[in-house]
């Protein structure tokens, strides 16, 4: 007999996600961390008003008291521009505020909140390699320590690496962009904004003397005093790979104001860098019994870096793909079809959007492009809203404005990712 109807792999936000809207649809859930709460992980901690949307479906406490710090927007700096302050859009289909939560509350908040809901959470469990069945399928997992749990659908939200996915045969794809981030935190008199900072001028050498990267550096408040700092850069730069991100991170804080006190004597702990895997770089999201959620998967926006609000999102739709499979009876050609849906889906939903992110990540990598980008778009206030809503892929579906319809119609007619 089965341990469980479905095992995850990974207690990130897609992992904890999954098994909290698995366990609330009715099945039973192993969910596998192979570390100890509470741990760290690379992030800019930013959740978008997409993000809180997810979150708000799922059932999560987003109050401050809950560790939450709320922001209004995005204030953006560039090309001689300072301060263009960018509120998030008033829309039908999602909030207008977005949040900051550190990944070693935000992780731990998720994976209780699936226990919440009645998912069994191991802690300590390193998963290792697949078990496999007579037919080739998944059947359960087995960890470092020996121990081997069977279900007969396991999702896979392993991080970048997915040793699962891989293990599975499910392999990366090099023609998708990939990015890089280093961040710290830092305590600053910006701790307690309610405006996000985003700085669209990195650049591999003296600043106006050398090329400006595709990419951009972040102030995000996390409240009491302190701020998650952080640049990311894009893969399809000369320089990519070949920068110490390091060494230039504290060369653009060294240009940032004196009064904002962004100095390694305020700074909290160590910086530190991990790899963002964009646009659905591993392909199938479904194959023999796995299912790829977040990072696995490359859910990772390559507009803006963003991954926890499709981890979200793609969690909802691995629940409803296992959950109809199940009521199918899983093993059947119907609960098979079921379970490939989830692919079809996250490619109806994202694949056009993240199909944009290619072309901008190519086009951005172009230093002179990057440049022309910078110092005659923002200027352009309504150039500038369309692109804030472009770059978070904040838009109503149904009657919202010229911006929305021209951003619905693009993601709609571009062959999917």
């Amino acid at each position: 007999m089965p341990d469980a109807d479905v095992i995850v792999v990974g207690a990130g936000p897609g992992g904890s996600a999954t098994a909290a809207n698995l366990a609330r649809r009715g099945l039973s859930v192993l969910l596998l961390e192979k570390a100890t709460f509470p741990r760290d992980k690379i992030c800019g901690d930013g959740l978008t008003p997409r993000a809180v949307r997810a979150l708000t479906k799922l059932g999560v406490d987003i109050t401050p008291a809950n560790g939450f710090h709320r922001n209004d927007g995005l204030k953006v700096t560039g090309g001689g521009t300072t301060d263009l302050v960018m509120p998030w859009p008033d829309l039908t289909d999602f909030p207008n505020f977005g949040l900051t939560c550190s990944r070693m509350q935000l992780d731990e908040k998720l994976a209780r909140h699936a226990q919440a809901c009645g998912a069994t959470l191991v802690e300590g469990a390193t998963v290792v390699a697949p078990i496999l069945g007579d037919d080739g399928r998944i059947a359960g997992v087995r960890t470092k320590a020996g121990e081997e749990y069977r279900a007969p659908v396991v999702v896979a939200a392993d991080g970048v690496s997915s040793r699962l996915g891989v293990a599975m045969g499910v392999q990366k794809l090099d023609t998708r962009p990939m990015g890089v981030a280093v961040r710290a935190y830092y305590r600053s008199p910006r701790g307690d904004d309610h405006y996000m900072e985003s700085w669209l001028e990195l650049w591999d050498g003296e600043p106006g003397h050398s090329n400006v990267l595709p990419g951009y550096g972040w102030i995000f408040p996390l409240g009491n005093g302190v701020v998650n700092v952080g640049l990311g850069i894009l893969s399809t730069s000369d320089a990519f790979g070949k920068t110490d991100y390091r060494e230039m991170l504290r060369r653009w804080l060294a240009a940032t104001p004196p009064e904002w006190e962004l100095t390694d004597e305020n700074r909290i702990g160590q910086i530190r860098g991990a790899a963002l895997p964009m646009g659905f770089d591993r392909k199938p999201a479904y194959s023999r019994g796995l299912l790829l959620v977040g990072d696995a998967g490359g859910m990772v926006n390559p507009f803006n870096g963003e991954g926890i609000d499709y981890a979200l999102e793609a969690a909802e739709i691995a629940a409803d793909a296992i959950a109809e499979a199940h009521s199918r009876g899983i093993g059947t050609p119907a609960a098979e079809r079921a379970l490939a849906g989830y692919a079809t889906h996250l490619t109806s939903a994202f694949g056009g959007y993240f199909r944009l992110g290619h072309v901008f990540a190519r086009l951005i990598g172009n230093p002179t492009i990057m440049r022309v980008c910078v110092k005659y778009g923002l200027p352009r206030r309504t150039l500038m809203q369309l692109v804030h809503k472009l770059l978070a892929n904040l838009t109503d579906r149904r009657g919202g404005d010229w911006m929305d319809l021209s951003i619905n119609t693009l993601t709609r007619i571009v062959p999917p990712a």
